[in-house]
């Protein structure tokens, strides 16, 4: 009975579960189907407001697509309008063009007809001339037989003999066209050179010390000349192989002479001497010590010298031997002028000279700074110290223009550039003013005997002087056998043998004068 009770237990059990799960299932699928019917009812929505929205969408695209095309119309209409506008307006201008071309055709038209009348006319005229002419030229031809027939010369001859009637003539008038043209150009030359050198002059003026060729040492005493002379001569003899000089002890009181080619080494020498006798020890030892930093300070004077010019005249990139050799030019002497000081003043002259020119000061300066520059050496190598300086510069680097310059300002070279007379006036201008250099009276008075001379050789010279100290040659010439043309060649050729025969500093100044005197007597 516990079982069968138990059986139908697990049986309702089962069934109630069954059933359970049936309804589980049926409430669940009312459920699933609530919520499907419920979705389908939300998209019919969404579809019907998607719908709704996308025909608002086509309707507002259709409204903005007309907008657009009814400005685009506008706007095509609008250019059509000022297309049609420009258009008539071409069309009126073509219209005045063809109306305005057809009147210029209706006047070319009149033009050409009083063209052909005129030509018809000028041919009429022309025919006329022509048989004008040939009746002329029959008329000439008889004339000229005529005149042959008179004058017993035929066409040729007269012709001939007419032609150097008028080439004499000509050449007498070209002649005294070219000399006015020549005294003019003279005229204004000088004129100007005048202005310059005298502008250059007055802008430059330096002091000058006249040196001597040989160098005089004082003595506090005349018994120093006994320590200086020394033992057997030996601080003498000492001293004289150190520096390369000789020492000339004589009657002078309290002094003695060095003597020696060599400037640089007559400086060592004086001032060898001069520290030995302030110092009092004297010997051989001492000399050549003394000598040795004598030596080393003129070298370094040389050089600080140099250096100087160069900085005080603006010129920069000087080769360091050429700056070396500028400042030796201190210790050297041409007609007892000092050769650097001499260099300096041609450098600023030509300086001064090139400005007023317009041309380069600095090449200018260079130019005249370096002329001398064969001077230091001209005792050591063989030549004149024009070509020796220009082959200097040459070697050390500097410009064509300065080293023919420097070749040629004693016309050694002939000279081809404006620079190359810069030069030659400033070397002129340094040289050659009053006190500059000394001369010898008996060479001074030989040359000017000498010029005079030179002008007395040649046919025609009347009278000859040489005056300015012989700066300036004045000649007289006989005016019956020297004529106005025949005095200029002769003044050509009076400068050409005094170039050629006499040596001089400067330039000296060639005046040939002609005078046609008449004289009668009133009785």
């Amino acid at each position: 009975m516990i079982h069968l009770s138990v059986f139908f237990v697990t049986i309702f059990t089962l069934i109630f579960a069954i059933i359970g799960v049936i309804a589980g299932f049926l409430i669940r699928k009312k459920i699933v189907e609530g919520r499907i019917k419920s979705a389908e009812e939300l998209s019919k929505k969404i579809i019907e407001e998607a719908e709704k929205k996308a025909e608002l969408l086509k309707k507002e695209a259709l409204i903005q697509a007309k907008d657009t095309l009814y400005q685009s119309k506008a706007e095509l209409e609008k250019e059509s309008r000022q297309k049609m506008r420009e258009l008539q307006s071409l069309e009126r201008s073509l219209v005045q063009r063809e109306t305005a071309l057809d009147k210029r055709d209706e006047a070319l038209a009149g033009k050409e007809e009083k063209f052909l009348r005129r030509q018809e006319e000028l041919d009429g005229k022309i025919k006329r001339v022509e048989e004008m002419e040939k009746g002329l030229r029959e008329q000439i031809l008889m004339q000229r037989e005529r005149l042959e027939s008179i004058s017993g010369m035929t066409a040729d001859q007269a012709k001939k003999m007419l032609m150097e009637s008028l080439e004499e003539e000509a050449k007498h008038e070209a002649a005294k066209h070219i000399r006015q043209i020549e005294e003019t150009a003279k005229l204004e030359a000088d004129k100007k050179a005048k202005e310059i050198i005298s502008v250059a002059i007055g802008r430059f003026a330096s002091e000058y010390v006249s040196e001597k060729t040989v160098t005089v040492v004082n003595l506090p005493s005349d018994d120093m000349k006994g320590r200086i002379i020394g033992r057997e001569g030996r601080n003498i003899r000492a001293i004289e192989a150190a520096t390369g000089v000789d020492l000339i002890v004589d009657d002078t009181p309290e002094a003695v002479i060095l003597s020696g080619f060599n400037p640089i080494r007559r400086e060592i020498a004086r001032i060898t001497l001069e520290k030995l006798i302030k110092d009092g020890r004297i010997h051989p030892a001492r000399i050549e010590e003394v000598a040795t930093r004598s030596e080393e300070e003129v070298e370094a004077t040389i050089k600080e010298v140099g250096e100087q010019a160069t900085f005080d005249l603006g010129i920069h990139g000087l080769h360091p031997q050429l700056i070396r050799l500028l400042g030796s030019l201190k210790f050297r002497t041409s007609y007892a002028q000092n050769v650097y000081q001499h260099s300096i003043e041609v450098a600023f002259l030509c300086g001064l000279m090139a400005s007023e020119l317009g041309l380069d000061t600095k090449i200018a300066r260079r130019a005249g700074l370096l002329h001398d520059i064969g001077k230091a050496i001209d005792h050591e190598v063989e030549g004149s110290h024009a070509k020796i300086g220009a082959d200097l510069a040459r070697k050390y680097g500097e410009m064509p223009e300065i080293v023919h310059a420097i070749a040629s300002h004693h016309n050694e070279e002939k000279p081809q550039t404006i620079l190359d007379h810069l030069v030659q006036a400033a070397d002129a201008l340094s040289g050659a003013r009053p006190g500059a250099r000394l001369e010898l009276f008996e060479s001074y008075v030989r040359r000017l005997e000498d010029l005079e001379n030179i002008a007395r050789g040649f046919k025609g010279v009347e009278k000859a002087y040489a005056i300015q100290a012989g700066r300036e040659l004045r000649v007289m010439v006989k005016s019956d056998d020297i004529d106005d043309d025949r005095a200029t060649i002769l003044c050509n050729d009076i400068v050409k043998q005094i170039e050629k025969k006499l040596t001089y500093p400067g330039q000296i100044k060639v005046t040939v004068i002609r005078e046609l005197r008449s004289v009668s007597y009133a009785k």
